[in-house]
């Protein structure tokens, strides 16, 4: 398929490949005429983009996505029909999100992977490869042949992934398990709002998940012509896909907005965890853990025991919740920790083990953990207390294992601070030692030690020098394609060369500068991600280096917000 030129600078998108079908009947009593109520509970789709292909004089593309968050094309080769459909809209006062337009009876003009559900009255000359192209993972088409209905679904991609957590998921490893992610070549939507409010002052967007085909987000949605307007933080759901919002739930009170140097507090974007069709969040920067139903916003749970959480982390019906510490400044003390250089908020806070089902304790611990410095898979929760690693049992509480002294700095920025992970066996540590105060920021002068350690036992399998990476930001640390992989990225002066190391022993297995001539800022101030494919820098916009032929693909006319950046996940990349 040729792809267009790309024309605009913004949300940018490679397409996903074509699915399999699922084919099911709708009984023969609904075959002559359906209505909109029947046409949602038999698809269970809750709001996007919704097509009627052969929408005839509108009255059944008037009624569909009545009252939920639906926009509505009706399509029909009939000029004549078309008209009439308009004229019908407009009486119902619905013109606007509901529409209707001529097509040429053969090609849906819609890009590929983008609509929740088509309704069929007349397939004519389009074939159902057509229809099935147009439609977005997990998305319907009713079809309508020979006075009988049928229903068929798009499919979850295998080569595409989810992206839970700010992290990716509870293990810390920011690399998505997406083939289908890649360089961009065109746009699949673009939302709003299309700036952030200020570059010198507190980041737009505190985080950004995505699960189940929705996108969710916490953006300061304020007016941008003064940043002395207070902020509208915001909680918002969007089909991923297309972008249709579904809905919004506001925020309380916030980190202040006139943080100074554009990013904010490094564990804002763990604040925000999507899982299936729920979402667990902190709706004000003192509150507990809410559960969200994901379709609709609304509340389902609040554990009140998880007040003053500043980090979710969630795997196998298991919630774990940071709490305390202030190490994000709480509402009632932000103002005294504004300054980027103020380290009191190196407070650790203390863990609560949840069921994510029903908010039930099922142990705390006792010791203290340094914030960002905490991963988890399906056995263990490991940790940073004061300068040593700590193992627990994940259904427990236990403690299996405490490690050696490990290198970390004596205090951390509140924009960054150090990175931990887990990858199957290996515990990997990054701990920015040799952080240093100058013109009133913190930063690393020289580089940073990484350090490989067992699960079994946490006894150290390898240590390694880790260059200096990312810019107002943790350090990267990156497993993808079974190795880990560093890279200087925080000067713009830096050649910019990347190791990969093999997990279990720290011998380098591949190492390679860029093979592109460019013009380099410096790393943009968030962490570096990655793909099974790519790894995702922002030296100055997104770059995709494809570490199998160590090539740079580059793109200086996208980049994320500071704090966050960007996700590759469901095929796409999201700035």
């Amino acid at each position: 398929m040729n792809l267009p030129e790309m024309t605009r600078k913004h949300l940018l998108i490679l397409s996903i490949v074509s699915a399999l079908i699922v084919l099911s009947c709708i009984p023969l009593e609904m075959a002559r005429a359906m209505t909109w109520e029947q046409i949602q509970e038999k698809s269970e789709v809750h709001g996007g983009l919704i097509v009627h292909l052969g929408c005839g004089d509108g009255r059944l593309t008037t009624a569909l996505g009545a009252g939920g968050p639906y926009i509505v094309q009706g399509l029909d080769t009939d000029a004549e029909e078309v008209a009439a459909a308009r004229a019908h809209i407009k009486s119902k006062g619905r013109y606007g999100n509901v529409s209707a337009d001529v097509f040429d009876g053969r090609h849906v003009p819609y890009i590929d992977n983008l609509v929740n559900l088509i309704v069929v009255e007349k397939l004519g000359a389009v074939t159902m490869d057509e229809v099935m192209r147009v439609l977005a993972p997990g998305g319907v088409a009713h079809i309508r042949r020979d006075g009988k209905w049928t229903s068929r679904v798009k499919p979850w991609p295998k080569d595409i992934d989810e992206w839970t957590h700010y992290m990716h998921d509870a293990t810390g490893n920011a690399v998505a398990h997406d083939t289908v992610v890649g360089p961009p070549r065109r746009l699949q939507w673009v939302g709003s709002p299309r700036w952030g409010r200020h570059h010198d002052h507190m980041s737009s967007v505190s985080a950004v998940v995505t699960s189940g085909g929705r996108l969710f987000y916490i953006i300061d949605e304020a007016p941008r012509f003064s940043i002395l307007i207070a902020p509208q933080w915001k909680l918002v759901a969007r089909d991923a896909f297309n972008g249709t919002i579904l809905w919004k739930r506001s925020i309380g009170q916030w980190y202040d907005h006139l943080h100074r140097l554009k990013s904010g507090p490094a564990q804002l974007p763990r604040r925000l965890v999507a899982q299936g069709d729920r979402v667990y969040v902190t709706l004000g920067l003192d509150d507990p853990i809410s559960v969200l139903d994901a379709a609709t916003g609304e509340t389902v749970a609040t554990y009140q025991s998880t007040a003053g959480t500043d980090e979710i982390l969630i795997s196998d019906g298991i919630i774990l919740a940071l709490i305390g510490g202030e190490s994000a400044p709480s509402a009632t003390a932000k103002s005294k920790r504004e300054d980027l250089n103020d380290s009191s908020g190196q407070l650790d806070g203390k863990l609560v083990a949840l069921r994510a089902e029903s908010g039930e304790v099922l142990w705390r611990s006792p010791y203290s953990v340094v914030k960002l410095a905490l991963a988890m898979n399906e056995k263990y929760v490991v940790l940073l207390s004061d300068d040593r690693i700590l193992c627990l049992d994940k259904s427990s509480g236990d403690l299996i294992w405490r490690s050696e002294p490990v290198a970390r700095a004596e205090k951390f920025p509140v924009r960054s601070g150090p990175t931990l992970l887990l990858y199957e066996d290996v515990v990997l540590f990054a701990g920015a030692e040799l952080a240093a105060e100058n013109n009133r920021t913190w930063k690393v002068e020289q580089n940073d030690t990484l350090t490989a350690l067992s699960i079994k036992d946490g006894t150290v399998l390898w240590k390694a020098p880790h260059p200096l990476s990312g810019y107002a930001s943790p350090e990267d640390v990156l497993v993808a394609g079974g190795r880990v992989w560093i890279g200087e990225t925080t000067s713009g002066h830096a050649v910019g060369k990347f190791v990969g190391r093999d997990v279990h022993t720290g011998e380098v297995v591949s190492e390679f500068d860029p093979d592109v001539e460019t013009y380099w800022f410096h790393h943009r101030c968030y962490r570096g991600k990655a793909t099974e494919r790519f790894l995702l820098m922002s030296r100055t916009g997104t770059e995709f280096i494809d570490f199998e032929q160590k090539h740079w693909d580059i793109n200086h006319w996208v980049r994320g917000a500071c704090l966050y950046g960007v996700m590759p996940a469901n095929g796409l990349l999201y700035a």
